[in-house]
């Protein structure tokens, strides 16, 4: 049992996929773990998961098994790490790609609908998080003064999916608030587990999926032979490897033929006033403490 282990949560179709079949290219065990909902979430199925565990057992040396459950659910995360226990006696690393889609403009989105969007993209982040990391923390324990620490010493990784909806996008209130949740996530979780020797990292990518195809083929930004979900999946294998052994806490961006590292916040003007502001003095400062920098953000969205 010494190939690594990974669970990939939303990896029955698109980047989930994708990335799930190129861990087993590189000779790791795989745990496909999916609801196999619509894209808007309504519905399941146990079949797209089985679909990719089919593909990836035809693959030379590649071993996979299905998990059907809900990445948000806690007894169904929880259920996905054993899954990969049961099935090959480890956990080395956790990729989350579930997500939906529910689109609305603000005065006209509902509380199921936000509800939803976020429960699907930040819950499942934090129960497949939490569920891993307690894994792992046991094993830290029984191997305490045993002397061995072979499985404590494993490499182990947590890779957060995104979006470049993150940025803003009309009618996605709800993804785009879920999206950068996640990015804020990434920073605290790897911060307070670095001592825990977890890695934790994001991931925005860019990549033709069911999604994309819910966007008119007219306005659709690019097609699949364009920006195939496949050039994405080697960007998130190396997070999650021990090839990225020193990398946590970053946002890297992939598609196509690109990858980068996203900036983290930062400020980047300042006014000081020695008396304190009011509002009239902020009112003659703002311009001059804003030199340089956009304020009127929204222009390169429309």
């Amino acid at each position: 049992m010494t190939d690594p282990t990974y669970l990939v949560a939303g990896g029955a179709n698109g980047l989930g996929a994708a990335t799930a079949r190129e861990l087993a290219r590189e000779g790791a065990n795989v745990v496909v773990s999916d609801l196999g909902a619509a894209v808007d979430g309504t519905g399941s199925d146990p079949g797209p998961a089985r679909a990719v565990t089919d593909e990836i057992d035809d693959i030379e040396g590649a071993s996979a098994v299905a998990h059907f459950g809900d990445a948000a659910d806690a007894a169904d995360a929880e259920a996905a790490v054993e899954t990969a226990l049961e099935s090959f006696g480890r956990l080395d690393g956790v990729a989350n790609f579930a997500g939906i889609l529910r689109d609305g403009m603000s005065w006209s989105l509902s509380e199921e609908d936000w509800d939803a969007v976020l429960r699907s993209h930040l819950r499942s982040n934090f129960t497949l998080l939490r569920s891993a990391v307690r894994y792992w923390r046991s094993v830290d324990d029984e191997n305490e003064g045993e002397g061995d620490g072979t499985d404590a010493a494993n490499d182990r990784s947590f890779l957060a999916v995104s979006s470049r909806g993150a940025l803003g996008n009309v009618g996605q209130l709800a993804y785009a608030s879920a999206n950068a949740g996640i990015l804020g996530f990434v920073r605290a979780a790897s911060t307070e587990l670095h001592r825990q020797d977890v890695r934790v990292n994001a991931l925005v990518p860019n990549g033709y999926t069911r999604m994309t195809e819910t966007i008119p083929e007219e306005h659709r930004p690019y097609t699949r032979e364009e920006l195939p979900p496949e050039d994405v999946a080697p960007a998130a294998v190396y997070l999650l490897s021990e090839a990225a052994a020193d990398v946590t806490g970053i946002t890297v961006t992939a598609a196509g033929d690109e990858i980068g590292i996203l900036s983290e916040p930062r400020q980047v003007r300042t006014g000081v006033a020695e008396d304190g502001w009011t509002v009239d003095a902020i009112d003659e400062a703002f311009e001059s403490i804003a030199d340089g920098y956009e304020v009127t953000r929204t222009e390169r969205f429309l």
